[in-house]
C-alpha cells in the first residue's frame, strides 16, 4: 500500500487519474483551487475499487502559511494515517512559496521545512521511514532553492 502527498500550486490530474481506481494506492493534494488545470475539487475521490482513496484539499490564493498547514494537519495527514500506507512518496512542488510567480499561496521556507517534517514523522509511524521525494514545481529559482533545501535537510534529520 502507498500514499503519495502531494503539494504543489497545481492540481496532480495525472497522478490523480493513474491511481482513479487503485485501492491500494492513496492519493491526497493540497493545491491552489482555481487553478490550472481545474481539478481536485473535494467530490473527486476516486472510482470503483478506488473510491476513497483520492482525497483533494483544494486552498484558495491568498491563504496563509498557517491555514495551509492546518488543512494539512487537519485533513491529509489523518486521512494518510487512516489507510496506513507501507510506503511514502512526496510530490514535492515548490510554487506554493510566497515569492513565486505562478501561485498565490503564501508558503516560506520554514513552512515547507514544517510540512516535510510531519511527512517524515507519518512515514516513521506507519512506513519504517520509507519515503521517496520527488520535485514538482517552483518557478522562482532562489526560492525553489531554499525550499528544496529546506525540504531536504528535513528529510535527513
Amino acid at each position: 500500500r502507498i500514499a503519495i502527498v502531494d503539494f504543489d500550486v497545481h492540481h496532480g490530474n495525472g497522478t490523480q487519474d493513474i491511481f482513479w481506481r487503485d485501492p491500494d494506492v492513496f492519493y491526497a493534494s493540497l493545491h491552489e483551487f482555481p487553478q490550472f488545470p481545474g481539478s481536485g475539487t473535494p467530490r473527486e475521490t476516486g472510482e470503483g475499487p478506488g473510491a476513497g482513496a483520492t482525497l483533494n484539499v483544494p486552498i484558495l490564493p491568498g491563504t496563509s502559511e498557517a491555514d495551509y498547514l492546518a488543512e494539512l494537519e487537519s485533513k491529509v495527514l489523518p486521512a494518510v494515517r487512516g489507510f496506513a500506507p507501507d510506503f511514502l512518496i512526496v510530490s514535492a512542488g515548490f510554487d506554493a512559496h510566497v515569492a513565486d510567480p505562478i501561485g498565490g499561496l503564501r508558503l516560506s521556507d520554514d513552512g515547507y521545512t514544517i510540512m516535510t517534517r510531519a511527512l517524515r514523522a507519518l512515514a516513521a509511524e506507519h512506513c519504517g521511514g520509507r519515503i521517496i521525494s520527488s520535485l514538482e514545481g517552483g518557478y522562482n529559482l532562489d526560492a525553489l532553492a531554499r525550499s528544496v533545501a529546506a525540504h531536504v535537510r528535513a528529510l535527513m534529520e
